[in-house]
């Protein structure tokens, strides 16, 4: 029944190697994005995540989301339709002109018949949202992108990292820059708590010699 034949495990299946060649340019990204929606569970997280190669921890991916119900698939293909992951994987624009009429039919029924269904959905979107100006992972994942190899300077220097959890950072995550830089942010919103704000974070990184370039993060200050 959860298996979804006729729906968005077909459409995984049948487009499997174009969401391979869309994807792989940042395995990294899209695993973050699955792990925070709670797509995949801890265990399948820690597999996609010791894999070294790109094609493959996408392949690992999607042959997961293959064994869940509809509306965790689902919740996966909205995921890659949203206008960020549309604008960093430009080669997904072909999901969108997908045919989803009858899919999107039986997924409204269904909510339409289960009824108070619609609140346990929203778990699973939550951790996106942004409510109070927080910062929320997603965002910490695109600023990650933009922050490069002086990173544990500006660690130390803006956000008061202290240089033994930078060295411990980098052990947890050889040869990984871009989840070193994450988990480091993701420290500093867990120390800041509620003064984690995205337009605080915009402020610091954008002041210091050795900063992030304004303009590369501005989406911080968008709807806050």
């Amino acid at each position: 029944m959860d298996g979804d034949p006729a729906g968005g495990t077909r459409i995984i299946q049948e487009f499997k190697p174009q969401l391979i060649d869309a994807l792989c340019g940042d395995a990294d990204f899209v695993l973050q994005h699955c792990h925070s929606l709670r797509l995949l569970s801890q265990r399948e997280y820690e597999h996609v995540k010791a894999t070294a190669v790109p094609s493959e921890k996408v392949r690992d991916i999607l042959d997961y989301m293959m064994t869940k119900n509809s509306k965790c698939v689902k919740s996966f293909l909205d995921l890659l339709k949203e206008n960020e992951m549309q604008e960093t994987f430009h080669k997904l624009g072909f999901l969108k002109k997908l045919p989803q009429g009858r899919p999107e039919t039986a997924e409204k029924k269904t909510t339409k018949r289960q009824g108070n269904l619609p609140a346990e959905e929203v778990p699973l979107k939550q951790p996106c949202k942004t409510s109070s100006g927080m910062v929320t992972e997603k965002q910490l994942m695109l600023v990650a992108r933009h922050i490069g190899s002086s990173w544990k300077e500006l660690g130390r220097a803006v956000l008061e990292i202290s240089s033994t959890r930078l060295e411990q950072i980098m052990e947890e995550n050889p040869r990984n820059l871009r989840e070193c830089v994450f988990t480091m942010l993701r420290d500093w919103t867990m120390r800041e708590r509620e003064k984690a704000t995205a337009d605080r974070l915009y402020s610091l990184l954008t002041q210091e010699e050795n900063a992030v370039a304004p303009g590369s993060i501005d989406f911080l200050l968008e709807g806050n």
